[in-house]
């Protein structure tokens, strides 16, 4: 696999499909590649005006929109370094990420930038609403005339109108800085991986010469999936953009009925997605047809047409047009993914992290192993750190074009994140089979996946919890939303006079207080108090796994 420049395809795919739409707002206003690329030719005057060089930061922080691209694809082809941060972080969260960026560009959703400070990030030199890309704040008056300048610039820059022709985007390197996209860490003060070109490289390819479908530019998708991780942005956007699709960006709270209701409207060629969704789908509608078939399904013969009318279904429910529901992020659950594969739906379930931009790991739906995640994509290689790697799990180490530089302004985690021989360590277990799949057998890092797809660490949360006066330890676990449990010092609290009853109410008040501190997604909804410590190893470590929902 030979690299080939980023920004160079993306210029070569917007010349040849210069009158195609290229990005909408689902049930909202859709721009062509022509319309995108003149709004990418004012940001670059606006970014060169401004003194933006080549490398610098620029923060983008909103909602999944048609903007969102455009300012991406702006900082990208300029030369730039994209840093999304998502939308759902604390405004201290987003003021900490914008100045450990070095960003010296913000955009922002209107609404977030209401409880947001220039002050607080001074650092920028212009705060951009992204809704409209207006000025919000300029550094300097000079600026704010450059912005509203624009027209009369544009138009005598390009006397004869703006033209594919005069597209020239930079021309990048393969371990060149592309983008830093930060983990969406609980607390929001989380590591920006470091993207090199190679590995948006490296997935762009696989996504255009090995994965299936084949998708092409009379391709429909549709944005689900928050565009400030790497999963969404991939295989959701930029890969669509290097061949000329068409992306629906769902503005509004993805919720599952919203998303189907889109499906269905747009009938997306392929379906990039968490396993939420269609977890979702098979509790609310399937299961419920299962148990009132249940008969028909144990009969010979008569199981196979309800099993195809369950297929049928499920294939409608989707759009009914795309060839293939990929699934990553998390592991799917066991009871749906046989469900799946007895009724020959068309899924597969991958693997992948941020810090491979993202994928690892894949297999079409019609040749992936049930329980696997399919085995390393082009320029990848994985090995499993363990004396008996297809029966004993160990730690899932990665290799390839598609691994990041290491973590910015963060060396000590970029040692740890490697080992001596140069192979990334991504914390999670598996075992690998004679054939190459992979399966999970476990995170390390024991990440929690949110409603739409965020990150949640629960160690993160633990430590808040843990400082909270009374409580000796605790664990955040999945069930339907975050429970904490809670083991209190029982003893401390009888000493000093406090009933086990208001010991209780004083740690849940707590508890809520610090919710406060949370991203939305990553809200306590329940708190369980355990009437003896947590089980522990030798080592004085809770045994997590003892403890485990789901």
């Amino acid at each position: 696999m030979e690299f080939r420049s980023v920004n160079k395809i993306l210029e070569n795919s917007f010349k040849e499909h210069w009158d195609c739409p290229a990005l909408s707002n689902y049930q909202g206003v859709t721009h062509t590649y022509r319309e995108v690329a003149k709004r990418i030719k004012h940001l670059h005057i606006c970014f060169d005006k401004c003194g933006l060089q080549k490398g610098d930061k620029v923060a983008i922080c909103s909602r999944n929109q048609s903007n969102w691209g455009v300012c991406f694809l702006a900082a990208l082809t300029y030369g730039a370094v994209p840093v999304p941060i998502l939308h759902e972080f604390k405004p201290g969260n987003i003021h900490y990420l914008v100045n450990h960026s070095d960003a010296k560009v913000l955009f922002v959703d209107e609404v977030l930038w209401e409880n947001l400070s220039e002050q607080e990030m001074p650092g920028l030199y212009v705060i951009v609403q992204i809704n409209t890309l207006k000025y919000l704040y300029a550094r300097d008056p000079e600026l704010k005339e450059v912005r509203d300048r624009l027209p009369d610039t544009f138009a005598s820059e390009f006397p004869d109108g703006f033209s594919k022709d005069d597209l020239c985007y930079y021309e990048d390197k393969a371990d060149e800085l592309a983008v830093i996209n930060y983990t969406s860490g609980t607390s929001g003060f989380s590591k920006g991986v470091m993207i090199p070109y190679r590995a948006l490289y490296a997935n762009i390819y696989f996504a255009g010469h090995t994965a299936e479908p084949q998708m092409d530019s009379s391709s429909e998708m549709v944005s689900i999936l928050p565009t400030a991780h790497m999963y969404g942005m991939m295989f959701e956007f930029l890969f669509e953009m290097t061949i000329g699709a068409h992306v629906h960006f769902l503005t509004r709270l993805p919720s599952p009925k919203i998303i189907l209701k889109a499906f269905s409207e747009v009938r997306p060629a392929a379906i990039i997605s968490v396993p939420l969704i269609i977890e979702k789908v098979y509790k609310t509608q399937i299961k419920p047809q299962i148990e009132d078939n249940q008969t028909l399904i144990n009969i010979p013969v008569v199981n196979q047409f309800v099993l195809k009318k369950f297929r049928d279904g499920l294939v409608e429910a989707f759009g009914g047009k795309f060839e293939e529901v990929i699934l990553g992020g998390a592991a799917l659950n066991p009871e749906v993914e046989k469900f799946l594969h007895r009724i020959k739906f068309p899924f597969t379930v991958g693997y992948g992290m941020t810090e491979c931009a993202p994928l690892i790991t894949y297999s079409k739906w019609n040749k992936c192993k049930l329980g696997a995640c399919g085995t390393a994509i082009s320029g990848c290689r994985i090995r499993i750190d363990s004396p008996d790697p297809v029966n004993v799990p160990g730690e899932i180490q990665v290799s390839g074009d598609n691994v990041f530089l290491g973590y910015y302004k963060n060396p000590e985690a970029t040692e740890k994140a490697f080992t001596e021989d140069g192979w990334f360590r991504t914390g999670d277990m598996g075992v690998i089979d004679s054939d190459g799949y992979l399966y999970l057998r476990g995170r390390l890092k024991c990440m929690i996946l949110g409603p739409s797809g965020q990150n949640i660490y629960p160690e993160e949360m633990e430590a808040i919890i843990n400082n909270i006066d009374y409580v000796v330890d605790s664990l955040v676990v999945e069930d339907q939303g975050l429970i904490a449990l809670v083991y209190p010092d029982y003893h401390k609290a009888e000493l000093d006079g406090i009933s086990r009853a208001s010991l209780m109410e004083m740690i849940q008040k707590a508890i809520d207080a610090k919710n406060a501190e949370f991203p939305n997604y990553a809200t306590i909804r329940k708190v369980e108090f355990l009437p003896e410590d947590f089980e522990r190893t030798p080592k004085r470590s809770i045994k997590r796994y003892l403890y485990q929902r789901s």
